[in-house]
Parts: structure tokens; C-alpha cells; sequence
């Protein structure tokens, strides 16, 4: 009832899983990830426990085929699973039990791999594959375009209505919570898709500073803040220092403003504030 994209980025060796379904919070319960490790998703009959396993198993060093082959001899009702891990080092293992509900399948090669089940029809998983081939963008952006084609080329046969992105760094680290670099959900959409695609753009935003962006995409509190910063940029300091001014008649605002000057997030801000 599901389909999902995992892939490595070759270069930074960032692992990322991008999935959407008909079923409310699919984020909740599909994409797993660990920085250096790997990254799993567990559809169709969903069972949660093979995100944390097979993470605990890569972890440990043991190959994915392994890891994937020692969870289902564990489970009773692993016919009716569909599993896809990726190890660090770009190994694939994918299962689609025989008694996952039509269309269901999967596709995969070395770094990568696509699944899903009742699909409007194979060709989901051909175009979901074709894109994430074709694309060689940054791995977030290459895992959306391949969920995007799917939808395309029909998704989920009963509709739509979540999606999640979740992406992670290439290195092991000792606090792997901080080598997040993507996790958004939309939890319950007309087109989750499409809303997923804002908050990646929105986040890409905040991450490049651009505040001409940010003016439109902010949230209203904030907007101000941005519209300010995008002035600057184009050559009004006056209007620019204007707009801040303003701001800072509410001493919360100066407060906030100064701090986010000195941390850093907000790129140009010191000198309308000097």
C-alpha cells in the first residue's frame, strides 16, 4: 500500500529512503535510518521491529542479504512483507513476500533500490528507477523526483495521502542524532507530494539563507524579518533599515534579532542592526 525510493549518494556517501502512500503518517513507521549505518524501509504488512534490527545488525557489521535473510526466518508473516536495506557501503537486499497485495515488486542495483505494492501498475517502479538513474542531484532532491515520477506514472492504486524524506550522513558518529540532514513528513494531504517538495525547497532556503525565498515561504511572523534581508540584498539599505527598525520597537524582537545575528542565521542581518 506503499511505495518507497532508498539510495547512497556516491560522492558524500549520504544515505536517504523517500517514501508516500493512502494511509495516514506513513513517516511514522517506514523510512529508518542511522548516519554510517544504513537505511530500511518496511512496508505492505508493516512490522516495525525491522527498522531498529536491521539497523542493530549492519551496525554490528554483518552484511545486509544477511541481516535481511536472519529477520525473515524470524517472522511468521513475512510473506506478506516488503523490506529494502541499504548498508553504508551501498549493498542492497530487498524482499517482496508472495503474498504482498497487487501490483507489488521492486527494483534495485548497486546503491539503490525501489518498491512497492498496490501499485497502479509496474510501470510505477519503472519510472520510480529511471528517475533516481537519470537525476544525479543531491540525494534528497534525487529521492523525491523518483517518488514524484511514481506518482506520475500512477503511485498508489487507491490514491494518496502522506510522504516522508529522510536523509542521513555517511559517517559513523558517536551522537548519530546530529548527522540528520533531512526528516520531513507530511502527515495527511491532498497532495503530499507536492507539499513535501515546499518543505524541502523551504528547508534548502533556510540552509542558503536566501531570504528572497524566505519572504514568500516563512512563516507571517517572520516574514518581515526577510523581506528586510532580501531589500538589503537587492541595494535598499534605507528601506531595509527601515523594516528592522520597526521591528525593534518591540524589545522581544530586538532581542531575538540580535541573537539570531550572532548565531549566524540570519546572513547580513549585523549591519542593519548597527
Amino acid at each position: 500500500m506503499t511505495y518507497s525510493v532508498i539510495g547512497r549518494d556516491p560522492v558524500t556517501g549520504e544515505l536517504g529512503v523517500g517514501v508516500a502512500s493512502c494511509v495516514l503518517a506513513v513517516g511514522r513507521a517506514v523510512p529508518w535510518a542511522k548516519a554510517g549505518v544504513g537505511v530500511v524501509v518496511t512496508q505492505s504488512q508493516t512490522r516495525r521491529g525491522y527498522g531498529p534490527h536491521a539497523l542493530a545488525g549492519l551496525e554490528a557489521g554483518v552484511p545486509a542479504r544477511q541481516v535481511l535473510s536472519t529477520l525473515l526466518s524470524r517472522d511468521a508473516g513475512a510473506s506478506g512483507r516488503q523490506v529494502a536495506i541499504l548498508a553504508a557501503d551501498g549493498s542492497v537486499a530487498v524482499h517482496t513476500g508472495e503474498n504482498c497485495l497487487a501490483t507489488s515488486g521492486d527494483r534495485y542495483g548497486d546503491g539503490w533500490s525501489v518498491q512497492g505494492n498496490v501499485l497502479r501498475s509496474p510501470d510505477v517502479l519503472d519510472a520510480m528507477a529511471d528517475a533516481y538513474l537519470r537525476h544525479p542531484l543531491p540525494l534528497a532532491e534525487r529521492l523525491l523526483t523518483a517518488l514524484e515520477a511514481g506518482e506520475a506514472a500512477g503511485g498508489d492504486q487507491r490514491g494518496r495521502q502522506s510522504a516522508a524524506l529522510l536523509v542521513v550522513g555517511g559517517r559513523r558518529i558517536a551522537e548519530p542524532w546530529d548527522a540528520v540532514a533531512v526528516d520531513l513528513r507530511v502527515d495527511h494531504a491532498t497532495e503530499p507530494l507536492v507539499q513535501l517538495r515546499q518543505l524541502l525547497s523551504l528547508q534548502r532556503a533556510y540552509e542558503d539563507g536566501d531570504s528572497v525565498a524566505l519572504a514568500d515561504l516563512a512563516p507571517d511572523s517572520t516574514r518581515a524579518v526577510h523581506a528586510a534581508l532580501a531589500a538589503a540584498r537587492r541595494g535598499d539599505l534605507a528601506g531595509a533599515r527601515a523594516a528592522v527598525a520597526e521591528l525593534r520597537r518591540n524589545p522581544e524582537w530586538e532581542e531575538w534579532l540580535r541573537s539570531g545575528a550572532v548565531a549566524g542565521r540570519f546572513p547580513h542581518l549585523t549591519q542593519l542592526l548597527d
